[in-house]
C-alpha cells in the first residue's frame, strides 16, 4: 500500500480523474492516509466520497478492504468496475464527473457552509463558486499557502 501522509500534505484534487471519475482518487488518497493512520483531520467516507459510492453502488468498507491489500489505483478501479452494483458506461462516467466538477452550494445550510469556508479560506476570492473551488482553495491554504 503506497504510503499517504494528509499531515504533510493534502490529498488530490476531487478534479483528478481516474477511469474517467472525479473524487475517485481524493478517495483513495483518504482511505490509504485512514488505514496509515495519517488522514489529519481527512475523513474517509464522507459525503463527497459517499457521492461516488453511492453513484457506483459500491460499498466503503469492502474498498477500504481492497485498497488495504496494497492495490494500486488501477488495480482498485478495476475491482470497483468488478463489484459495482451500478456498473456505468463511459458516457455515463463523463456526465456524472462533468456534473460533479460544476456542483455547488443547493440549499440554504450548504451556502451557510459553504460561506463559512469560503471566508475563512480566501474572502478576497470572487472565482470560489463550486464545491470543487472550495476544496481545492481550503486545501492550498490549509498547506501554508495564500489564496
Amino acid at each position: 500500500m503506497s504510503s499517504v501522509n494528509l499531515n504533510q500534505h493534502p490529498p488530490r484534487s476531487p478534479r483528478v480523474r481516474l477511469g474517467g471519475f472525479v473524487i475517485l482518487p481524493r478517495l483513495l488518497d483518504k482511505c490509504r492516509a485512514t488505514l496509515n493512520k495519517a488522514n489529519g483531520d481527512y475523513h474517509y467516507d464522507c459525503p463527497l466520497d459517499q457521492r461516488f459510492l453511492t453513484y457506483m453502488g459500491v460499498d466503503s468498507e469492502a474498498l477500504k478492504a481492497e485498497v488495504k491489500k496494497g492495490s494500486g489505483d488501477g488495480e482498485v478501479l478495476e475491482w470497483i468496475h468488478a463489484h459495482a452494483q451500478n456498473p456505468r458506461s463511459e458516457l455515463e462516467i463523463k456526465l456524472w464527473s462533468d456534473f460533479q466538477e460544476k456542483r455547488a452550494p443547493a440549499t440554504v445550510e450548504e451556502r451557510e457552509f459553504f460561506t463559512k469556508i469560503h471566508k475563512s479560506a480566501a474572502p478576497h476570492r470572487s472565482d470560489i463558486v463550486t464545491w470543487f473551488d472550495l476544496l481545492d482553495v481550503d486545501d492550498f491554504v490549509s498547506y501554508s499557502g495564500k489564496a
